[in-house]
């Protein structure tokens, strides 16, 4: 396992697909364990390494993870088959928008896919968690430019930058969720889903 992780790092550096920080993914497995958590929904596989890590927790975690990029689709599978994980990882190839699921609840959701949609994969995936589930999104500082998207002279980049912030705050005022941010990595947002029975 250990010899994979290092392979798909050193994949990740050399075919520049942007995998989670390890800091982020350590909190993100110390928060699985903690919390018990079983069956998680990713919006994002890239190349299965997050996937992989937080699969690899306890034997009963199962992760489902969607990627609409094929060549990082058939990467993840071929990682999964690797470390022999078919069984607790499930990956689908689709844009996440337009996944249809049923009859399915999450205890966590990993968000970490193209970060101008985040609103929408929340709004639309969190119906499938569960009554106190956990949202997780990754790269709430993106590589230090929250908070300072004025400054930024690339209009593109102003403008993703932007819709991170915009997210932040969409966030901030949710009334289903407490959400805590974390300096840790590039940036962890936490939103716990408001259990109104307890």
């Amino acid at each position: 396992m250990k010899e994979l992780i290092l392979d798909m790092e050193s994949y990740a550096s050399e075919h520049n697909v942007p995998i989670i920080e390890k800091d982020s993914i350590t909190f993100i497995m110390k928060y699985i364990k903690a919390h018990n958590i079983k069956n998680i929904l990713e919006i994002g596989s890239a190349i299965g390494y997050s996937t992989i890590l937080m699969a690899g927790v306890a034997p009963d975690v199962k992760v489902t993870t969607i990627e609409r990029d094929e060549a990082r689709y058939m990467e993840c599978l071929k990682n999964v088959k690797r470390c022999g994980f078919e069984n607790k990882i499930t990956v689908v190839f689709q844009d996440a928008l337009d996944v249809n699921l049923s009859n399915v609840t999450y205890d966590m959701i990993f968000i970490d896919a193209a970060k101008a949609q985040n609103i929408k994969f929340f709004e639309k995936f969190k119906y499938f968690l569960t009554s106190d589930g956990t949202i997780i999104s990754d790269n709430m500082k993106f590589h230090g430019y929250v908070g300072k998207s004025s400054e930024i002279e690339s209009k593109s980049l102003r403008s993703l930058v932007a819709k991170i912030e915009e997210y932040i705050e969409f966030l901030k005022n949710n009334k289903e969720y407490d959400t805590n941010l974390y300096d840790i990595g590039d940036g962890l947002a936490v939103s716990v889903r408001k259990n109104e029975s307890k």
